[in-house]
């Protein structure tokens, strides 16, 4: 397996609550901190649905 480039959200606060994303054209990872401890990876559309809904509930 590669090495992953890891990059911190831009929402991320100060401390360990922050979400780390890889991607590649086929996949993405979402980890809970860079090294990563827990790594969820779904596809470039699973993430943008994800995308997509999450900025939906801000506008409410």
């Amino acid at each position: 397996m590669s090495p992953h480039r890891w990059q911190k959200s831009s929402y991320c606060q100060e401390g360990d609550a922050c979400v780390h994303i890889s991607a590649t054209p086929v996949v993405v990872q979402i980890a809970d901190a860079d090294p990563p401890r827990h790594v969820l990876t779904v596809s470039p559309v699973a993430f943008g649905a994800l995308l997509g809904l999450v900025k939906s509930a801000d506008r409410r």
